[in-house]
């Protein structure tokens, strides 16, 4: 009887040991003096996706006004290394699986002509969210999210390679597309 009465009390204290344990991991304490902060125009419907590369990004001032425009240059400047790495990726994929005879020239054009279209496209963004806040010190907060279509981008891209004499010989629209549709929708499945 003894011996089952302790088998009874381990058991009851192995349970309440793993409900504590469960419920401790479920709710993280906050530290004295931290305070939980909203984050406006971010999150999942902010990332990019298959159609759209978007941005975000704070910007703080005492003037209302360059607090948007730091934050707007700061989602510009993220937005625009975003399409640069993946164009950079595209055009590595598309040259080599198209194997052109003369890979290395002709990746330094598709490169070059990538940079010019994003430095073009960054006039074509959209605001999709702006918000505002003042902290206690009297400075201004403007969290904002930009965006810039895909499609928007590759039209640009096929524009303008197709200007390019010496590319326009080895050069595929349709099998570029495919290309970069794919990296696009690597992008919203890394994010998800």
């Amino acid at each position: 009887m003894k011996k089952l009465l302790t088998y009874s009390a381990i058991l009851l204290a192995a349970f309440t040991l793993s409900l504590t344990g469960c419920k401790n991991k479920k709710s993280t304490p906050k530290k004295e003096g931290e305070v939980l902060l909203k984050q406006y125009c971010t999150g999942s419907e902010y990332f990019s996706n298959s159609k759209y590369f978007r941005a975000n990004a704070i910007g703080e001032s005492i003037d209302q006004m360059t607090a948007r425009k730091k934050a707007l240059s700061n989602a510009k400047a993220s937005l625009a290394g975003d399409i640069n790495t993946t164009m950079k990726v595209v055009s590595d994929n598309y040259v080599k699986s198209s194997e052109f005879n003369n890979k290395e020239e002709v990746l330094e054009r598709f490169e070059e002509n990538a940079r010019t279209v994003v430095n073009q496209s960054l006039t074509g963004i959209r605001t999709i969210c702006e918000e505002y806040t003042k902290t206690q010190e009297g400075k201004f907060k403007c969290y904002l999210a930009i965006e810039l279509s895909g499609t928007d981008i590759v039209s640009k891209y096929n524009e303008r390679l197709s200007k390019d004499e010496n590319l326009k010989i080895d050069y595929n629209y349709e099998k570029f597309k495919e290309t970069f549709d794919a990296e696009m929708k690597k992008l919203e499945d890394e994010r998800r």
